[in-house]
């Protein structure tokens, strides 16, 4: 499967932990990623500098769905269900 024109969604919803340049610590989540260009695609890709975790996600049906919001959607849970938990002290 391709990525969707004007989606972006996969550089929005989730955090990062990884360094990205312009973003030494990462991104949270729900922040659009400063290598974003205007049309809605990455400005490192296929360069070293991109993160591991970026070059690794591969579009498919599920994560995507049919629209940008499902995308959204489908991301955020993910990002949700995954992240960890604090325990209060």
């Amino acid at each position: 499967m391709n990525c969707r024109p004007h989606c972006a969604a996969c550089c929005i919803a989730p955090s990062i932990s990884s360094p990205i340049p312009g973003m030494p610590n990462g991104k949270p989540a729900g922040v659009a990623c400063v290598q974003l260009t205007s049309d809605l695609r990455c400005a490192i890709f296929g360069q070293a500098e991109r993160p591991d975790c970026c070059s690794g996600l591969q579009a498919s049906v599920e994560m995507c769905g049919t629209s940008k919001q499902q995308a959204i959607l489908w991301l955020s849970n993910l990002e949700t269900a995954t992240a960890p938990h604090s325990k209060a002290n």
